[in-house]
């Protein structure tokens, strides 16, 4: 991100703050904000690409997201419904727990049953098959805590949290194809070659995540 960027980036959240200032904080405003702020920036990429400096594609992004007043009234009113609020965080933050429960079961099963064939003498490729299931249950455990709403952060944007999660599970499938590779070829090279194209994708997908991300941390 160039300096211009990151100046154009505080721009924009700083007039979306302003926007709803006086709006009670709560998951649901955090989630409205981000999709505005996404598509503002869309439309701002879009007025640069046809030859407009930043200011002007800025005024003139804002000048077509229209007017947010209605949005800004139904955000004070949620921001004052505490009941709807907990509600909301409530059933996000059951759905969240589930997909961290399952992926803690997926792993822990793969793992236990890695253990059972070891000891059963089984072939080793079969042996390591079964981390398959330690693939997806860190791809559903990152899921799932990434979308769970704390006392200190906001839940992240679903699709967000999804790519997030496919960016661990390709990390983690790397190192399955590594492994999987050595003890069916035999070859070091041909696993390090299997890890490399999983691992750099994940990695990759990763830092652009995190390199792009809004802050989370609540007020």
């Amino acid at each position: 991100m160039t300096k211009t960027e990151i100046r154009l980036d505080h721009k924009i959240t700083a007039y979306f703050d302003n926007l709803f200032s006086g709006v009670g904080s709560s998951q649901q405003l955090f989630e409205l904000k981000e999709e505005l702020i996404t598509n503002m920036k869309e439309k701002i990429a879009d007025y640069r690409a046809r030859g407009m400096n930043d200011e002007q594609a800025f005024k003139e992004a804002v000048v077509s997201m229209g007017d947010l007043s209605g949005l800004v009234d139904d955000m004070r009113k949620l921001g004052q419904d505490m009941t709807r609020q907990s509600v909301y965080s409530s059933m996000a933050n059951r759905i969240s727990a589930g997909f961290i429960v399952v992926g803690v079961l997926l792993a822990l099963f793969g793992i236990f049953v890695i253990a059972m064939t070891y000891y059963m003498n089984l072939e080793r490729e079969a042996v390591a098959g079964s981390g398959i299931f330690v693939v997806a249950g860190g791809t559903l455990f990152t899921y799932g805590l990434l979308t769970r709403e704390t006392s200190r952060k906001y839940a992240m944007n679903k699709i967000r949290a999804a790519l997030y999660g496919l960016s661990i599970g390709l990390i983690l499938f790397g190192l399955f194809c590594a492994v999987m590779t050595h003890f069916a070829v035999g070859e070091t090279y041909v696993s390090i070659a299997s890890l490399m194209f999983f691992f750099m994708g994940g990695v990759g997908l990763f830092l652009i995540l995190a390199l792009t991300g809004t802050d989370r941390r609540k007020a």
